[in-house]
């Protein structure tokens, strides 16, 4: 028997798997909703019949956030090799932002929040789980990227395991103000570049301040006194959705922050200075209504996102520094 197919056939296949394609990638490339922090909290402690401690709110968000990464629509695109994932970039560009907070998260976690002193032990479980987080977000096979941090995933739910265990001593989260200055600083450095990317959309000529402030002071290699600073436009949306994607993560980190720190904020009366960071980030998750990033100049006649998401990220930066600063008092 043979099967005949004429042109229109054929070009009507090709049509509508061309539109099956770009409606799949349109519903992956949605950004995941915010996660209710209290609420997974509290459904994963009843499960365990367990009392939340010091420690379990962010280690619980620090799991909860790398599996939207693996979970949300489409999974984890950043290392797919097949259409439609092959053809898009803001999601995975979003994948890698807050891939990147959790990593700085995971290690003031494994270097500073479960160890009392810089000679004490490390914590096995953490020990295990924060190196499989630095394997590339693109690597796809032997191992996976989704591979990996499923495994870090697991050694954090044995972690959370042993510190709701009260007759177990060799897992502790000691929340305190110098441990969290450790984690804001990570913070600060990663949301001051971003911020810089950012600003760089609309092209700049920026002074080089890497030496100011100390008059001995050198540096490897020689460069200019001033340079110019501009994203090239293929590269505008993808840093907006990093930096979304990092907010992202941010924002959820720090309403764990709030809760397992709330002794140490308020003896620093600094529970303000945290939620008004959170408003800052939340502020950074609102919807984008137009169809792609515009970059239009400073006082231009068009809109200019990136710029407003650096607004964000500045705001929400100096907010953190000022809180480090508030917590290094006495």
């Amino acid at each position: 028997m043979t099967i005949n197919f004429s042109t229109k056939t054929i070009l009507s296949i090709c049509i509508g798997f061309f539109l099956v394609l770009y409606f799949l990638g349109v519903y992956w490339s949605f950004e995941p909703d915010q996660i209710d922090i209290r609420r997974e909290v509290t459904q994963d402690a009843t499960a365990a019949n367990v009392v939340p401690v010091v420690g379990y709110t962010t280690t619980t968000t620090l799991i909860r956030v790398t599996e939207t990464l693996l979970n949300k629509p489409g999974g984890y695109l950043s290392n797919d090799a097949l259409p439609p994932s092959i053809f898009l970039d803001n999601i995975p560009a979003w994948e890698l932002g807050a891939l990147e907070m959790v990593r700085d998260m995971a290690l003031v976690m494994r270097q500073e929040f479960s160890r009392s002193q810089s000679q004490s032990l490390e914590n096995n479980h953490l020990k295990i789980a924060q190196p499989q987080f630095n394997i590339s977000h693109t690597s796809w096979a032997m191992p996976s990227a989704e591979g990996e941090y499923g495994k870090a995933i697991k050694e954090l739910y044995a972690y959370r395991t042993a510190l709701s265990d009260v007759n177990n001593q060799s897992a502790q989260f000691y929340a305190r103000s110098d441990n969290l200055r450790d984690w804001i600083g990570e913070v600060t450095k990663r949301l001051g570049s971003y911020s810089q990317r950012l600003s760089a959309s609309v092209g700049r000529e920026q002074i080089n301040i890497d030496l100011a402030g100390d008059d001995a002071a050198k540096q490897s290699t020689y460069t200019a006194s001033s340079m110019e600073l501009k994203t090239s436009w293929w590269q505008i949306d993808n840093e907006f959705y990093e930096a979304r994607g990092a907010c992202w993560a941010l924002l959820h980190f720090l309403k764990a922050i709030e809760i397992d720190f709330n002794d140490v904020l308020e003896k620093k009366n600094a529970k303000v200075s945290v939620q008004q960071i959170i408003r800052e980030l939340e502020a950074s998750q609102e919807s984008v209504w137009s169809p792609m990033i515009l970059n239009g100049s400073g006082f231009g006649l068009l809109a200019n996102h990136s710029l407003v998401m650096a607004n964000y990220i500045s705001r929400a930066n100096a907010a953190l520094i000022d809180l480090n600063d508030l917590l290094s008092q006495g």
